[in-house]
């Protein structure tokens, strides 16, 4: 055999220097980039080489311009806080229950606290005045002083249809960038989020706010998950995902991933207030901050429908549906429960009529009212059911007022406002069995009857005509009873524990007056 030729000898020996290099040298990997570089330099790569530290170089100097200016915001903000409470609500045209609990904890604080400002973050074209005037005309809460508006130009970010996949995530990362914006806009001693952004709370505390919440529901249950691994098909579960058992097992480590960074951002707050015994066993469960976890049932404007009379004197007995044009609050099982009890009811009895009342928060609300009114007319039921949008509260008092009963179907729904609404106007409810209405509201008062719970159509069909064929003796009892229940959910009693609550945490900054 030949000897090896004096090049291969010189690569052997190479080859064993490296091996030892590599044995002795702990930082063999930096060793062998400056190798490549070294290449690039024999075979004239002094201008790859350029790019490289070019590149290298300026990213350096953006990570430190931006970490720089991240740092003088801070700072410029802890420096510039203003004593006032900043109420995060994005949305203050929603028409809901969160903007009712809005009004009523401006109106709580401006009590509580005169020598504090109230401002409201919005993404809304609004002004100090038109948030009043909707205030009182909306929900009948009168504010005591006008309010600091600060507009949010980057909303878009929090928004449902700007993340088609992910949603949770995205609107949570968004809520971070729009919280940034509100708060470098107006810093103020107290952060106070009344529409379940947690994912806001350690920008807040970044200033150096003290983070008070309100949460009407957890962005993420066990419930979720629970439905996630038995693959039920809903609103916020595709059915392409419940149909595939590798999706489903990807959406679970999605929700396992997400429900720990909820848990970490909603620790951060300094006072938790929830609105019912699910949301707060849930949130207990993924904020593990038991000791600032308060429950303040909602404000239930009991006072204006508990003047109403009990009896109807209408000939034509009226179910009435108030909710949001949202999908999860599953207005077509009440619309086909509804058609399902015509169907089945005697010819001798008088037609019902089914009222809609709701507002729309976008396009998509929209369509899916269309839908709605659609399918009102594939089931024949245009003569017997009614649509009213965006109405005032005078009017919903009217509406509420003229109706038996109330119908409601949204699961796992954190509270319901409208179920107590119901009850307080003298209609009975017809509630979904689970959440809110199961453990807190639609039960026994002094050992009567205060409504129904139902799990599907069939079983919001047979309340329906159980209601109608019930004397009206029968239906004033409960009525009467289911009032006197409602009594427990009033505005007054919110203010009552709403201050209650948050007095231990606005003490810590000390009145002027």
């Amino acid at each position: 055999m030949a000897p090896p030729s004096p090049a291969g000898g010189e690569e052997m020996k190479t080859k064993r220097s490296c091996s030892l290099e590599c044995d002795l040298d702990p930082y063999p990997i930096k060793r062998a980039v400056w190798r490549e570089v070294a290449k690039l330099e024999a075979f004239g790569g002094e201008p790859a080489m350029a790019i490289w530290v070019s590149l290298i170089s300026l990213l350096s100097a953006l990570l430190s311009i931006l970490v720089f200016s991240v740092g003088v915001a801070v700072i410029s903000g802890r420096r510039s806080r203003r004593r006032a409470v900043g109420f995060f609500h994005p949305f203050t045209n929603d028409g809901g229950g969160g903007e009712r609990v809005l009004w009523c904890a401006v109106r709580a604080v401006q009590e509580e606290r005169s020598d504090l400002d109230c401002a409201v973050y919005t993404g809304d074209e609004a002004s100090p005045e038109s948030l009043a005037a909707r205030a009182l005309d909306r929900f009948g809460v009168r504010l005591l002083r006008p309010l600091i508006v600060v507009r949010l130009s980057k909303r878009k970010w929090v928004e449902e249809k700007t993340y088609p996949h992910f949603t949770m995530i995205g609107q949570s990362l968004g809520s971070m960038y729009l919280s940034w914006e509100a708060i470098r806009k107006f810093t103020p001693y107290f952060y106070f989020d009344t529409s379940g952004y947690a994912f806001t709370y350690p920008i807040a505390r970044l200033f150096g706010c003290k983070v008070i919440c309100y949460t009407h529901y957890p962005t993420i249950s066990t419930d979720m998950l629970s439905r996630v691994r038995h693959r039920s098909s809903m609103y916020n579960n595709d059915p392409l995902i419940a149909t595939s058992i590798w999706l489903s097992w990807g959406k679970i480590i999605y929700y396992t991933i997400f429900s720990w960074l909820y848990g970490m951002v909603g620790s951060c707050a300094h006072l938790a207030m929830v609105n019912s015994s699910w949301t707060r066993a849930h949130i207990e469960e993924l904020w593990k901050i038991p000791k600032r976890t308060m429950r303040v049932y909602p404000p239930c404007d009991t006072s204006a429908l508990q003047v109403l009379p009990l009896e109807r004197s209408g000939k034509t007995p009226t179910f009435i549906s108030v909710a949001q044009f949202r999908p999860e609050k599953a207005h077509a099982v009440q619309l086909e429960a509804f058609s399902l009890a015509v169907q089945r009811l005697d010819s001798s009895m008088p037609r019902p009529k089914l009222q809609f009342v709701g507002s729309c928060r976008n396009k998509e609300d929209k369509e899916r009212l269309q839908k709605l009114k659609d399918r009102a007319s594939e089931l024949n039921m245009e003569e017997l059911v009614e649509f009213h949008r965006d109405v005032s509260y005078r009017d919903l008092i009217r509406l509420l007022g003229g109706a038996i009963a109330g119908l409601h179907s949204m699961i796992d729904e954190h509270f319901g406002i409208s179920v107590v609404e119901y009850m307080a106007a003298g209609a009975i409810p017809i509630a979904h069995n689970s959440a809110g209405p199961k453990m807190d509201i639609v039960a026994d008062e002094d050992g009567h009857q205060t409504g129904f719970l139902a799990s599907d159509t069939e079983g919001y069909a047979e309340a329906i005509l159980k209601i109608l064929k019930m004397s009206e003796t029968e239906r004033l009892t409960i009525a009467a009873a289911a009032r006197k229940r409602a009594q427990k959910f009033s505005e007054k009693k919110f203010c009552e524990d709403f201050k209650a609550a948050i007095r231990p945490v606005i003490s810590s900054l000390h009145s002027v007056n």
